[in-house]
């Protein structure tokens, strides 16, 4: 069974080791500023099916991610999500929230965006610092 975050990156690639990766969301969800996904490298359904040692190497970048996007980007909240129904591979969502966002308070998957509205968002590329942000915590 082909699996979406085996065969490719799933974004942007802002960190990679041997255990996992950090990547700025790309496509549709990139209206949202500073959106991530930390993965697992290997393809792992469930968090638990990791070690502990692991577990806290995950927990440790999701940790690092949500801080440098907070010092970088100075959200109104996070919203960190371990979703994946359709992609049964290890992924976390770390989305900073801002109340002009296209969806706030509600969850970003509450509003299908069009085309028209993809193309002529620039929030992502408007805000840079917070890649090298998320980069420098992730290498440290």
């Amino acid at each position: 069974m082909a699996c979406d975050l085996c065969d490719g990156d799933g974004g942007e690639v802002l960190f990679r080791d041997a255990k996992l990766r950090v990547v700025a969301v790309t496509g549709a969800e990139a209206v949202y500023r500073g959106f991530c996904r930390v993965i697992w490298n290997a393809h792992t359904k469930e968090i638990t099916d990791l070690t502990r040692d692991d577990r806290n190497r995950f927990m440790d970048a999701v940790y690092r991610l949500e801080t440098a996007l907070r010092s970088s980007l100075d959200p109104d909240k996070m919203n960190i999500a371990s979703l994946g129904n359709m992609t049964p591979h290890l992924h976390w969502h770390v989305i900073p929230r801002f109340h002009d966002d296209a969806t706030f308070p509600k969850p970003i998957w509450a509003h299908a965006f069009t085309s028209q509205e993809m193309a002529s968002d620039t929030t992502q590329q408007s805000h840079p610092d917070w890649k090298e942000a998320v980069r420098c915590a992730l290498s440290a």
